[in-house]
């Protein structure tokens, strides 16, 4: 008898340490990207928090034809903040409290998710801390957003050496299969996904570029540049309908240049609008200048999409995270 007790014993404790080291189980998040749950008092939603914050994640997408928010928003309570809006992919969460912080954290309640919260022990306290991480506040969820992306890309990609473009520049994408080859030349590569939606259901569609370009031999005047570089790849490579109809950088609309990093290499990162010579079809491009300065050119990555009539916010976010997975052999 005292021996089965014993293996009885043994048993329950292996059944406990097994507990113990198992990883957390965690349910799917639900939200569509470039979409904010803030869980924030309605008294301090209709105060200058709330204008704060409209002001934070309603600020415009850099370069679309119309405007359009960072964020799509949905506001509730503390008190409302249940089971169902816990498994929200992005939350971020303002409060009164006994500290001043701005905290970041992921998959606490589901998962993908990432977490944000800021906590003051005055409104003023608050509205200070969300001015300082303004910047931060917006790139952690965009950031997120991203990474998930990439990551549902990586299961249906291009196999590693299909274009030889990439090849002869010697990178490497994660291209998901329904972007399919245009044009690949050696020297440009072009990529094209339908889109649905839209009045030109047929024709929309989001496009990825790959190129070189001879470096400048100075960086003033860098948006004048990159739309010169533009238009001189849009006449050999961009066609319109008819002859005299190609693509250029819409001329009423001066392109946003800013310096940033690609995989640690300097990089112009650029924010325009695209028109075609001649003709009525127009849209917004992203553009990656990166610096190859053994070969004194640049390796440049730009997305552009057409979709008249419907919000491009996602479909420029999503060729965004295509291109962000650029890696140099």
């Amino acid at each position: 008898m005292q021996k089965k007790y014993f293996i009885f014993g043994l048993l329950l404790f292996a059944l406990a340490c097994d507990t113990k080291n198992t990883a957390p189980v965690f349910i799917s998040s639900n939200g569509r990207i470039n979409h904010l749950l803030l869980v924030v008092e309605d008294q301090q939603w209709k105060s200058k928090i709330g204008d704060k914050l409209k002001e934070i994640v309603g600020a415009p997408v850099l370069g679309m034809p119309q405007e359009e928010a960072q964020f799509d928003v949905t506001q509730v309570p503390i008190s409302a903040f249940g089971k169902m809006f816990k498994a929200t992919r992005n939350v971020l969460h303002v409060a009164l409290g006994e500290e001043n912080s701005f905290t970041s954290n992921k998959n606490r309640y589901a998962k993908p998710q990432q977490i944000v919260k800021v906590t003051g022990t005055t409104e003023q306290a608050i509205l200070e801390i969300l001015e300082e991480y303004r910047s931060e506040l917006t790139r952690i969820f965009k950031n997120a957003d991203l990474a998930d992306i990439q990551k549902k890309h990586l299961k249906k990609s291009h196999p590693k050496g299909a274009f030889q473009t990439l090849n002869a520049l010697g990178l490497e994408m994660n291209i998901p299969t329904f972007f399919k080859t245009v044009d690949d030349t050696g020297d440009f590569l072009w990529l094209r996904q339908h889109l649905s939606g839209g009045l030109a259901q047929g024709d929309s569609n989001s496009n990825i570029l790959i190129y070189t370009a001879p470096m400048p031999t100075s960086n003033k005047k860098l948006g004048s540049y990159i739309s010169q570089m533009r238009d001189s790849i849009g006449r050999k490579h961009l066609p319109g309908r008819k002859e005299d109809m190609y693509m250029i950088t819409e001329k009423a609309f001066r392109p946003r240049v800013f310096q940033t990093k690609i995989k640690g290499r300097r990089t112009y990162q650029t924010h325009g609008k695209w028109e075609l010579l001649n003709d009525f079809m127009a849209g917004p491009f992203l553009n990656f200048a990166i610096e190859d300065p053994d070969n004194k050119r640049w390796i440049v990555l730009e997305a552009f999409v057409y979709a008249p009539s419907v919000d491009k916010r996602d479909f420029m976010f999503e060729v965004e995270a295509v291109l962000k997975t650029v890696q140099f052999k």
